[in-house]
């Protein structure tokens, strides 16, 4: 599997799979096959493939621990970019569509709405991580402080949820948002406990005293 991970093949096809969700939307924007309310279903489904790849970049670490498929690290910047586009995108259909790009109205109307208010909060947490995901970020912060920076991707995680919860509680409909928060909770609880729970691996002197 690390063989295929590290192929160079995988990277055009890891792009083109988070890719194929926009094309899906547009080709329905086209084909005027999106449903009775197109506008709902593009700032709907842009807002679900966020929250999906953002699950999917946070289990990128915790699916290497466990099954030893190192090359995954390789693809995990590209999800997270993934991430900010369909979120920017997300944010973009809601301003144009249902605000009609209203810059004054978007501005008052965000903190009157606190799932428009906890999702903007979750893009603009997002936007230096996607700022800084380059080498010469790295470099330039230093390796302790992008670290840092980057666990801010957990609160994005949490706000994401909040705003599913709160968007989806308008009409009652929780099914989804738990499946949602219940990977959110087991991703952030396996980060809590790999690196306070685990039990410590014995040092090479205790191996050989042993």
């Amino acid at each position: 599997m690390n063989r295929l991970l590290a192929h160079r093949a995988a990277p055009p096809l890891f792009f083109l799979l988070a890719l194929a969700p926009l094309g899906w939307l547009v080709a329905g924007a086209v084909n005027d096959s999106l449903g009775a309310n197109p506008a709902e279903t593009l700032i709907r489904s842009t807002g679900d493939w966020a929250l999906r790849l953002l699950c999917l970049t946070l289990a990128i670490t915790p699916l290497r621990q466990l099954s030893g498929w190192h090359a995954l690290l390789r693809h995990r910047r590209m999800l997270g970019l993934f991430t900010f586009f369909y979120g920017a995108l997300h944010f973009l259909a809601f301003a144009w569509l249902d605000m009609g790009l209203d810059v004054a109205a978007i501005v008052a109307d965000i903190p009157k709405r606190p799932f428009i208010l906890v999702g903007t909060a979750a893009l603009l947490l997002m936007l230096p991580l996607a700022a800084t995901s380059f080498n010469g970020a790295i470099r330039a912060l230093g390796a302790a402080r992008w670290q840092a920076l980057h666990r801010a991707v957990y609160a994005v995680g949490l706000l994401a949820v909040l705003h599913f919860f709160w968007m989806r509680s308008g009409k009652n409909d929780y099914a989804e948002v738990m499946i949602y928060a219940a990977v959110m909770a087991a991703l952030l609880g396996w980060r809590l406990w790999w690196r306070w729970g685990r039990p410590a691996r014995p040092a090479p002197a205790d191996l050989k005293r042993g």
